[in-house]
């Protein structure tokens, strides 16, 4: 689509009762993003209330029409999704406005292949707006969905606002309270600068009545980073946690075992493991309605009341076919259906079941197909090689969702965002626990494949050449891989974990890995990078299949003020409980190396982390080696473990202590946050 230009959706596709809306954009330095909102209008306008205005601190409509997704990685950066249920929005909105906003100076000029997508409830992409103008602003409305008497429409708007966020929810009718929080500042020792910027703006007097952005309560990993500028609507009910540790038990000895609601010690095969671990998800998600809302979403569902069945049979030809489990959503008395298949274990799905159960969907008018196993789908490269006949009118979704997703989606709620009430958080701690029981089954990806030895030989002996497709093979896997350790991190934070793909847009997700598959023939080695919220820089993550070792690191820049002597004090004092054997190695200008050592060595002496020749410091890059596991699966011994801990090892032993190493730097050079 190109500005201005419109179109009815109904046009487009016959699933259009529920829409998903993508807003896009890619960094050309890796770090980047913005924050998506919506608005509700009215005939007027303008919002009929301040809770019409949905953001990431107000991210569900409590009738289900709007609900943001939150980000998800693409090929060239990361895309934004929102769920809207056109069915159920109320016949005072006339239309509903989708934007971005940028914050502390920041502007989508600085972004690339800024663009929109919206697909149908199938999953289906039904149009594409690319916004190529946007360079000054730092917040834009991409589009916007309305109604022509009783059919919807798209307009592609492409509008930007100087004022950011505060200019654009203003113009709409938003009530933007009058006061600000002051932003601390604090200097552990004599030799920390001081940037008084912010200081000085947020002591600045404010006259009567000036309206005045408020800053939005620090997510986690804003520590240490610029807080963003946010309206904030009524504060919500607040929602229940559980707490990370445990109170004092009544046990009178270890020995004791808590009762569980769900026990998994009785599971004597792999057929037990499905029933039950079908059973116990499908159960949870009918009665914690944030947790069934938050798995369902992004597959085209509803916000509606949910019921759950197992071992439904339904007619196909000669034999009835017994899906796993069923799930139905009913809103506004419309029905929403998935079939669901489940494996546990290393067990794969099965090409000719699951092309029976989308043939059975399509036939009954059901509306997806979710298949659910311990593997991790890549965008590209499907699980299961099903396609669906392209004359029938009905198209039914085929989605995939990993045990591994599961049990982040439940740790996210239950440690970090809240649920309903304490019931709620127990059923998810109770689910939590019986997947992550070694006897489920749910364990996540946990095996590299029939290639991995083969391969590891290979490049070991210098046999592998260039277009073995068993140097394909370890690469998704890795992949997979690194996409699991990103699900675990980020739970265990509570913050977004998103692996950093640097490829141009439009580039195949195939040829891309085929040509990681070559350069592994040629050096051996396999790389990822992960950006983690809240940090200042990208964690690498290389495994060196030659040397068999691991190597994780992160580079953080200098500090734009000050002397480099205090920088390097000051970044040995954060790292007094990091491992003696961390690297670290100064970065300067140009193509010559700076000077490195082990932090034991250094702690005596920060000074000679100093260039000698006095060349301009542009940073730090920190580093772990360790010895990674040699077998395919996930034992002690294993590469996946391995490379798990790893990743954990370093973030908690380096990263999470260098966090606010580099004060703040001033909005017209600060870099944006995240990646996909």
């Amino acid at each position: 689509m190109i500005k201005g230009s419109n179109v009815t959706l109904a046009a487009l596709s016959d699933n259009v009762g529920s829409v998903i809306v993508g807003l896009g954009w890619g960094s050309p330095t890796g770090e980047g993003d913005a924050d998506v909102s919506v608005l509700l209008l009215n005939a007027d306008g303008k919002v009929r209330s301040d809770g019409d205005f949905y953001f990431y601190n107000n991210p569900v409509a409590a009738d289900g029409s709007v609900q943001l997704l939150g980000k998800t990685p693409t090929a060239d950066g990361n895309e934004d999704r929102i769920s809207f249920d056109l069915t159920v929005v109320p016949d005072d909105v006339d239309r509903m406005v989708v934007a971005a906003s940028r914050y502390e100076g920041a502007r989508f000029g600085e972004l690339e292949h800024v663009r929109l997508s919206l697909a149908d409830g199938a999953g289906e992409n039904l149009l594409r707006f690319v916004i190529e103008d946007a360079d000054s602003v730092s917040a834009v409305i991409f589009g916007e969905l309305y109604r022509r008497g009783e059919e919807w429409k798209f307009r592609a708007v492409g509008q930007g606002y100087d004022t950011g966020l505060v200019g654009l929810a203003t113009d709409f009718g938003v009530d933007i309270e009058d006061d600000a929080a002051a932003v601390e500042a604090q200097d552990d020792s004599a030799d920390d600068e001081r940037t008084d910027a912010a200081a000085a703006a947020a002591d600045e007097p404010v006259p009567q009545g000036t309206l005045r952005a408020v800053p939005s309560p620090r997510r986690p990993g804003d520590e240490g980073g610029p807080r963003k500028a946010a309206t904030r609507p009524r504060t919500a009910k607040k929602k229940v946690t559980l707490p990370k540790e445990a109170g004092r038990t009544l046990a009178e000895n270890e020995s004791w075992k808590a009762a569980r609601l769900f026990p998994v010690s009785a599971l004597k095969s792999d057929r037990d493991r499905e029933m039950r671990a079908t059973s116990v998800l499908l159960a949870v998600m009918a009665q914690v309605p944030e947790f069934g809302r938050r798995l369902t979403a992004a597959f085209g569902a509803p916000a509606g009341r949910m019921e759950t069945f197992t071992e439904v049979s339904l007619p196909h030809g000669d034999t009835p076919r017994r899906p796993d489990g069923v799930i139905r959503v009913e809103r506004a008395g419309k029905l929403w259906t998935a079939l669901v298949e489940t494996k546990t274990n290393g067990n794969a799905l099965k090409s000719d079941q699951v092309q029976a159960y989308m043939d059975i969907a399509a036939r009954r008018g059901y509306e997806a197909v979710i298949t659910l196993s311990n593997d991790v789908a890549l965008e590209g490269s499907p699980l299961v090689d099903v396609k669906i006949d392209g004359r029938r009118k009905h198209k039914v979704a085929l989605r995939h969702l990993s045990w591994a997703e599961v049990a982040h989606q439940a740790q996210m709620l239950i440690r970090h965002e809240g649920v309903g009430n304490g019931a709620h958080a127990w059923l998810l701690q109770e689910l939590l626990h019986y997947l992550q029981h070694e006897n489920s089954g749910c364990h996540g990806f946990q095996n590299m494949g029939r290639a991995w030895v083969p391969v590891r030989n290979g490049i070991d002996d210098e046999t592998l050449c260039q277009g073995d497709p068993r140097a394909l093979e370890v690469v998704e896997s890795w992949e997979r891989l690194i996409r699991q350790v990103c699900l675990g991190l980020g739970g265990e934070l509570g913050q977004k974990v998103l692996p950093v793909q640097r490829v141009k847009r439009g580039t195949d997700p195939g040829a891309l890995r085929s040509r990681l598959a070559d350069q592994l023939c040629l050096d051996g080695k396999l790389q990822a990078e992960l950006r983690i919220e809240g940090t200042p820089g990208i964690l690498a993550v290389g495994a060196d299949l030659r040397t068999g070792r691991l190597r994780t690191s992160i580079e953080v820049p200098a500090p734009e003020q000050g002397y480099p002597l205090s920088w390097a004090k000051r970044l040995v004092r954060r790292l007094a409980e990091a491992p003696a054997d961390l690297h670290i190695e100064t970065l300067v200008e140009g193509e010559s190396a700076g000077p490195r050592g082990t932090l034991e060595r250094l702690r005596p002496e920060p000074a000679d982390m100093l260039p000698r020749d006095g060349a301009r410091i542009t940073g730090f890059r920190l580093s772990l080696l360790k010895g990674m596991g040699s077998s395919r699966g996930n034992a002690e011994s294993g590469f996946i473990r391995s490379v798990d801990h790893a990743v954990l090892r370093f973030y908690t032993t380096v990263v999470a202590h260098v966090d606010r190493v580099t004060p703040r730097r001033t909005p017209a050079k600060e870099g944006a946050a995240t990646t996909g």
